[in-house]
């Protein structure tokens, strides 16, 4: 969805364990190393663990990926309260027929499996993930299976990952066997501040994306609210690019960051345990990258200057950002509606006293002209995802989103238009009734509706296009303008 907006190859925070994006921290780096040290070195029982995403699962991917020839692994990627019996699974693990056996014969086609690899000059290594869900009764069981050694070697090593669980179940009393014959012992800790800056950087940069996208003080808000935990980052990190591509901004800042959790908080889902505040060391200014200024396309029709008939009781202004309605399509007057033709209103870009266009959106927001109302939008569109994107792009430009409504006349008409100052209607090139009947629907609307071109919301949408929303959002402005100074075209 965001990928070409920000020139990146693939996703960089999705929550499934990618060992291409691993991040070596020097808790990572540890880690990473005593599972080496561990699987060298012969070690009957190697136990890493960590809290909940704190990237377990990564890191024995990552192991398996660079494992050597002379092992033969078996991966248990799951364990749960009804994990059933336990030759079972480790059969299927190495893929050795199990099916009809009883306990013994499992246990004795085991035996001669690791033989048979020792004997072929491979190691046999078993590696259980998620092991928090094994009971001491299962674990046990795992201790006796490991006594089967081959002369001074040992033929079967263990390796066991899991949360914080796993290491209070191996300090029972009932397993103080089993604790002496884990020979290495390693629990990952989540990532500092500075940790997480370099975790978000390097995973954008693996992606092909900028590493600079969040900024510094971004990344100490992404701290703040994840504890820095490297699945929650992935999460928080992943919608805020989703947020900041509705908006258009090319640079995360830590405003949006504090954005996300709240609205996350909000659902009561997103483990949060700092409210999600901006706090004033927050505060930045983001300059966004540099775009070519912005060509009006205006419409100098016919109908360029008209301007309503007081008679009427109303006027609509009304224009498309990237397809301006047709001169032929006349306005109508059964609604008490004429149409002024953007071209006879000054666009905010073109005023001397503002700041040249384009503006980013924080630019635009509190450097262009400074508002004294914030406009009230209603949002008509056919597509769920043009509603939801022109909202959020509207919102970030100072304007108020009262609804985001389905081209459905019967749903506007339920609209209060005493808190209405714009309607926006995403009009297909296909659907005719948009352009007459939506705003009959207002029976009591007298104000601007501004038809915007369906299919360029949709290409902003899809590929990311920085001068859309600032079109739109002059376009909205002046429209409103020209309302304003027409008392008869104001919405009484």
């Amino acid at each position: 969805m965001y990928e070409t907006f920000y020139k990146l190859k693939e996703k960089p925070f999705t929550l499934l364990p990618d060992p291409g994006f691993l991040y070596l921290s020097d808790k990572h780096r540890m880690a990473l190393t005593l599972l080496e040290y561990g699987l060298t070195n012969q070690a009957g029982f190697t136990v890493i663990s960590g809290e909940i995403g704190a990237g377990k699962t990564t890191l024995i991917r990552h192991l398996l990926n660079n494992m050597d020839q002379e092992f033969t692994v078996g991966l248990i990627s799951n364990t749960h309260r009804s994990f059933g019996e336990l030759l079972e699974w480790i059969l299927l693990a190495f893929n050795l027929e199990h099916k009809g056996m009883n306990k013994v014969e499992m246990y004795q086609r085991f035996v001669e499996f690791i033989i048979d690899e020792y004997a072929h000059n491979r190691r046999t290594v078993l590696i259980i993930d998620e092991a928090q869900n094994m009971d001491a009764e299962t674990l046990e069981e795992l201790r006796m299976l490991s006594n089967i050694n081959a002369d001074k070697h040992q033929a079967l090593q263990v390796v066991l990952s899991g949360q914080r669980e796993l290491r209070e179940t191996l300090r029972s009393p009932e397993l103080i066997q089993f604790a002496q014959r884990i020979a290495v012992d390693y629990h990952l800790e989540a990532l500092s501040e500075a940790e997480v800056a370099g975790y978000v950087r390097h995973r954008m940069e693996v992606a092909g994306g900028d590493p600079d996208t969040f900024t510094e003080k971004a990344c100490s808000a992404i701290y703040r609210y994840t504890n820095g935990v490297p699945r929650l980052i992935n999460l928080l990190c992943d919608t805020a690019l989703v947020y900041g591509y509705a908006e258009q901004r090319h640079r995360i800042d830590a405003r949006l960051i504090t954005e996300v959790a709240r609205e996350k908080q909000q659902g009561g889902i997103f483990p949060v345990t700092v409210p999600a505040e901006l706090r004033p060391e927050d505060e930045e200014d983001v300059r966004e990258p540099e775009t070519p200024p912005v060509t009006a396309a205006l419409d100098h029709s016919a109908a360029a200057g008209q301007q309503a008939d007081p008679a009427q009781g109303g006027a609509s202004a009304e224009a498309s950002v990237a397809d301006e309605a047709p001169a032929s399509e006349p306005p109508n007057p059964a609604a008490g509606q004429a149409t002024a033709s953007v071209s006879s209103i000054p666009d905010r870009a073109q005023r001397p006293a503002e700041t040249p266009a384009p503006l980013t959106e924080a630019e635009y927001r509190w450097q262009q002209g400074q508002p004294k109302k914030k406009l009230r939008i209603v949002v008509c569109a056919a597509k769920t995802a043009s509603r939801q994107y022109l909202s959020r792009l509207l919102e970030s430009y100072g304007f108020e989103v009262i609804a985001a409504l389905d081209l459905d006349a019967g749903k506007l008409a339920q609209v209060d238009t005493s808190r209405l100052d714009v309607l926006l209607i995403d009009r297909e090139q296909s659907n005719r009734m948009s352009y007459f009947q939506l705003p009959l629907a207002l029976t009591n609307w007298h104000g601007p509706v501004l038809f915007n071109a369906a299919d360029a919301t949709e290409t902003s949408l899809r590929q990311g296009n920085p001068e859309f929303g600032q079109r739109l959002a002059q376009r909205i402005d002046a429209l409103a303008d020209a309302s304003a100074q027409t008392p008869a075209a104001s919405n009484q």
